[in-house]
């Protein structure tokens, strides 16, 4: 009985050592999974898109896959990746003269649209690109202005101009979103809805700062889904006739608060992959050449009417 005596406390500390252990793995768990009751936005599935490789890349005998890099890790400005492990390269020296790319949209002949991106440090002629939609010729492999937003203009505190597209195969439009008025504090971000064969811009909305733009049909609808510059979270605005209606809804919000959603890829049946970065409107980490991207698989759950977010 003295032996017991004098050993209880010990045993009562590892007991609650091992509870606080455990408690410790389950609050980490919960972390990686969450689960976010939302809007329904009905269920959907990954569609085989419109989307082509540009022409001049067959008459180089380019094989598949074919891979197009923006990273900026090893080429200026853009460069098209095949071979064994994606190690060769098509990258020419022109490609080179605007700088730096950040999204871009294929349409079905093959003709590539690009929005610009300050990387690291800017000189005088950085703020000028931020304005500009870039346009990479399908058969010629030219690369050149394709449209100017004279009213986006980025500035040493928010360098940051046209940021973001995606085609629409419906109506052979762009989704365009640019954050030069935006700030950490201020959503005075907008997004333009434009016609391709005129240049015309259908539809401005403004208020939305949106770091990432994709397209979704559901059983609901069709969406324009963006990935919030300012908070971690997805947003959707419906559309309806080719306009979008102007409020955008919440669908999710990721764990980390200071992840921001920078691409939208849909991969399967009711299923996102999210990729994030930190974001804070000044040049700092994603553009830095460091991997600071995190992933996330979003499922749609039709009979909870809620998201279940995973860290990938």
């Amino acid at each position: 009985m003295y032996n017991l005596k004098r050993y209880l406390p010990i045993v009562i500390a590892i007991f609650i050592v091992s509870i606080g252990a455990l408690w410790a793995v389950n609050e980490k768990n919960s972390r990686k999974i969450k689960e976010e009751k939302t809007f329904d936005i009905g269920t959907f599935n990954r569609t085989r898109g419109c989307a082509r490789h540009p022409n001049f890349l067959a008459k180089l005998r380019v094989p598949q896959p074919i891979a197009i890099d923006l990273s900026q890790q090893n080429y200026k400005g853009l460069a098209f990746l095949y071979g064994r492990g994606l190690h060769r390269a098509v990258h020419l020296k022109t490609w080179e003269r605007f700088d730096y790319f950040s999204t871009y949209a294929l349409d079905p002949k093959g003709n590539m649209y690009l929005t610009p991106m300050p990387f690291v440090s800017v000189k005088a002629k950085t703020f000028e690109f931020q304005k500009n939609i870039y346009f990479l010729d399908t058969n010629s492999g030219n690369l050149s202005v394709w449209l100017s937003l004279d009213e986006v203009k980025a500035t040493p505190n928010n360098p940051f101009g046209v940021i973001a597209l995606v085609y629409d195969c419906d109506d052979n439009t762009l989704w365009v979103s640019a954050i030069d008025e935006s700030s950490y504090s201020k959503s005075r971000g907008v997004i333009y809805h434009i016609d391709i064969e005129s240049k015309k811009i259908l539809q401005r909305i403004k208020g939305v700062d949106a770091l990432s733009l994709a397209l979704l049909k559901s059983s609901k609808g069709k969406f324009l889904l963006l990935g919030d510059a300012r908070k971690s979270q997805l947003l959707a605005m419906e559309i309806k006739e080719g306009r979008a209606l102007a409020n955008p809804i919440k669908l999710l919000e990721l764990p980390n608060t200071l992840e921001h959603i920078r691409k939208i890829k849909l991969k399967g049946k009711n299923l996102l992959e999210l990729q994030t970065i930190p974001f804070s409107y000044t040049l700092i980490a994603q553009t830095s050449g460091r991997d600071d991207r995190e992933y996330y698989r979003a499922v749609w759950q039709s009979s909870k009417h809620s998201w279940k977010i995973e860290s990938r």
